[in-house]
């Protein structure tokens, strides 16, 4: 087997990144593609008739490059983008209609499908079937405000 291996130097580095690909699958690190990248240079290396140490050498290289150069910007631009806002913080911004009079102390408002306890942060007043916007969610209460036109 090591004879084949030996024989057969650039298949060896392919399975190798095979394997290193297989198991970056489960992982979704990133770090193992690098590795992957690294033993493909090793292969062809190999495939271009340069002794072990050699690919090994391109392979080492190669690897750490990658993972200390390319992986950075990859990841920052994988974990871009928005993110998901969820629990109460999905409510903040959303309208809401006044069910029962709101004041500072306290009140209650239909806000996405649920009655919540509400209250304003000012001296405002809400009457019934009052539309507002919700500022923030403070425990369990929802604080509103005027909703702007």
């Amino acid at each position: 087997m090591i004879d084949w291996m030996t024989d057969h130097a650039w298949v060896t580095w392919v399975g190798v990144a095979v394997l290193l690909s297989v198991v970056e699958l489960m992982s979704l690190d990133l770090v193992l593609l690098m590795f992957a990248l690294g033993a493909l240079a090793g292969a062809l290396v190999a495939a271009a008739g340069g002794p072990f140490w050699l690919a090994l050498l391109v392979f080492v290289i190669v690897s750490v490059a990658l993972l200390f150069f390319a992986r950075p910007p990859i990841v920052a631009k994988l974990h871009a983008g928005p993110t998901l806002t969820t629990g109460h913080q999905n409510l903040v911004g959303r309208d809401a209609e006044v069910v029962e009079p709101v004041t500072s102390t306290d009140g209650r408002i239909r806000l996405a499908s649920e009655i919540w306890s509400a209250r304003t942060d000012g001296p405002d007043t809400f009457d019934t079937g009052a539309w507002v916007s919700v500022v923030r969610i403070d425990g369990a209460t929802a604080v509103v405000t005027a909703k702007e036109s």
